[in-house]
């Protein structure tokens, strides 16, 4: 276990496609180590993980989608930086958005995220949503089989986020080509964590929203638009446009990529645990609580990073100002110590909703109200509509000796390709 820990956990092909049985090794370790290769200090343990996350006073959010990469743009001096933080902060990653954002620029930012996401819009999304699985199901029910990330998750998380915020109907067939949902090869929208990419979609969305605020405040409509370009910051002050784009924006794109992870691997656990279709379809009031489990087990986002503003200690080990710690999620999540037999799958343990893969905290994910209802209407409606899902063993192999690939990335965790096949339910 003690050479496992001393794996590059930013460069290991192997552990980009399963990091368990690392982060078991770092957290016997100790639930906060310092790995050898970046200096990065990664905390594995639940209570830990919570710990930084709530402390935002000493964590800072300000390297959260960078980590190390790339390296600070300054030299860390004395046991508080936060003025250094501030007077560099432009020189991170993605500074502009919420994601990445200290109070006080945070709430103000997550403020009008917040008029976007009222009770009343989502309860609108997930009657949309309820239209929609059918519309995508109907696209490939007749085949018997389907690559479901891009048949079905890609497509169905990208235009339940088009619906969201108001995208203008006639306009959506574009959204879903230029962000690579309408394409059956596999590519995808580029992962947040600088993988080369064709196109950059936080750069076309925030071109096309930008274009569409501009012209509802000068000419507003009774829609959703509308409504996000009126957003007044809460002392009722007026944003700059830009402003009250980066907040949809980052959620657009961030929320497409997590959800399909989200979709693939509910359906994965579905497929390769046949039991669960039959319960499920017999109890769907289980199909909640299977979502939960299904976050804990594959969490979409495998680590998140702060940086150490003030000199702190963590799970008893000295943390100096400027210290990158990376807060370890799918680590956190099956931490034996906070849930029994952690690597098994199981819907019915008490504390399944304790997990975090949506994060803790004033970071808490925006959209992880949006996530559940999309990952519970599909599957109460994949398991409606067909009456047996397998894994398709021409691409993944027999049951027991699987052959799944992952995305090979550090940041995030979700299937390339998931070839499944299915009856027709009567």
């Amino acid at each position: 276990m003690t050479d496992l820990a001393s794996a590059d956990f930013f460069s290991d092909p192997a552990l980009a496609q399963d990091p368990y049985a690392y982060f078991d090794a770092l957290r016997e370790q100790n639930p906060v180590f310092r790995e050898p290769h970046q200096g990065v200090v990664a905390v594995t343990g639940y209570q830990e993980v919570m710990a930084a996350f709530k402390d935002h006073a000493t964590f800072s959010a300000v390297n959260a989608i960078g980590g190390p990469f790339p390296p600070l743009p300054f030299t860390p001096e004395g046991d508080d930086i936060s003025e250094q933080i501030e007077a560099h902060r432009h020189l991170f990653p993605i500074h502009e958005h919420m994601v990445v954002m200290d109070p006080p620029a945070h709430e103000k930012a997550r403020s009008l995220l917040s008029k976007l996401l009222t009770p009343r819009r989502l309860k609108e999304n997930e009657d949309f949503m309820w239209k929609l699985v059918d519309q995508q199901i109907d696209q490939f029910i007749d085949n018997g089989r389907c690559e479901f990330l891009s048949e079905y998750a890609k497509p169905f998380a990208t235009s339940a986020i088009i619906d969201l915020l108001g995208v203008p109907e006639e306009d959506r067939p574009e959204f879903l080509a230029a962000l690579g949902a309408e394409r059956p090869d596999g590519n995808r929208v580029g992962a947040l964590d600088g993988e080369a990419v064709g196109l950059d979609p936080l750069q076309y969305l925030d071109d096309r929203f930008l274009g569409y605020l501009a012209a509802r405040r000068a000419d507003p409509h009774d829609d959703v638009l509308s409504g996000m370009a009126a957003a007044l910051y809460p002392d009722g002050s007026t944003p700059e446009l830009i402003e009250l784009v980066k907040p949809a924006t980052f959620l657009f794109a961030a929320g497409q990529e997590t959800v399909t992870k989200l979709l693939s691997a509910a359906v994965q656990v579905l497929g390769d645990n046949p039991e669960y279709q039959d319960r499920l379809r017999e109890n769907p009031d289980g199909v909640p609580t299977f979502i939960e489990e299904a976050l804990r087990m594959h969490s979409p986002t495998k680590v998140d990073f702060r940086l150490v503003r003030k000199t702190t200690e963590l799970g008893g080990v000295h943390l100096p100002a400027g210290t990158v710690v990376m807060l370890c999620l799918g680590a956190a999540n099956r931490d034996p110590r906070k849930f029994d037999d952690p690597h098994e799958f199981r819907p019915d343990r008490k504390n399944v909703r304790e997990h975090i893969a949506f994060g803790r905290g004033i970071h808490t994910c925006a959209g992880a109200p949006l996530a559940r209802v999309e990952g519970q209407i599909t599957v109460r409606r994949l398991l409606d509509r067909m009456s047996e899902i397998r894994i398709d063993e021409d691409f993944h192999g027999p049951a027991g000796a699987r052959n799944y690939a992952y995305e090979p990335t550090f940041l995030l965790r979700g299937l390339t390709q998931l070839h499944i096949e299915f009856d027709r339910a009567l």
